[in-house]
């Protein structure tokens, strides 16, 4: 983007964007009027991704870079699951639990901006609701 505004998403940012969001893959066409993409909510998210403000656009590209970032650091911290302690450094037992709850809360807050509820993947009910 080096100085000028990008004027909309790359198929490989609305993919990370819907990711994000916790909504399932877009896929290339229609399988038939009953599918997940005839839900409310993710026509939502769709209309967004093609419809935001050159402004809007860069803001969304700065949450998917700290998503990408946030997201990447949490595989890594399984490399300590082993080690309790070694000389006075100390294991948080907490560490994965805790880089997947700021992950998911950056998700959350993409998903504010962006004015849609969360996906599926991101719901803590324990239930999908279909809007």
């Amino acid at each position: 983007m080096s100085g000028a505004q990008q004027v909309t998403f790359t198929d490989a940012q609305k993919v990370d964007v819907r990711r994000f969001c916790g909504y399932p893959a877009f896929g290339a066409s229609a399988a038939g009027f009953s599918n997940w993409r005839f839900f409310q909510a993710y026509g939502t998210l769709e209309f967004r991704l093609n419809n935001l403000a050159p402004a809007e656009i860069a803001v969304t590209v700065q949450y998917i870079s700290t998503l990408a970032a946030l997201e990447a650091a949490i595989p890594p911290s399984s490399a300590n699951l082993d080690t309790e302690s070694a000389a006075a450094w100390v294991h948080n037992d907490h560490e994965i639990t805790d880089r997947t709850t700021l992950f998911d809360s950056w998700r959350r807050r993409l998903c504010g901006f962006l004015g849609v509820l969360p996906g599926p993947s991101l719901s803590d009910a324990g239930i999908n609701l279909v809007v």
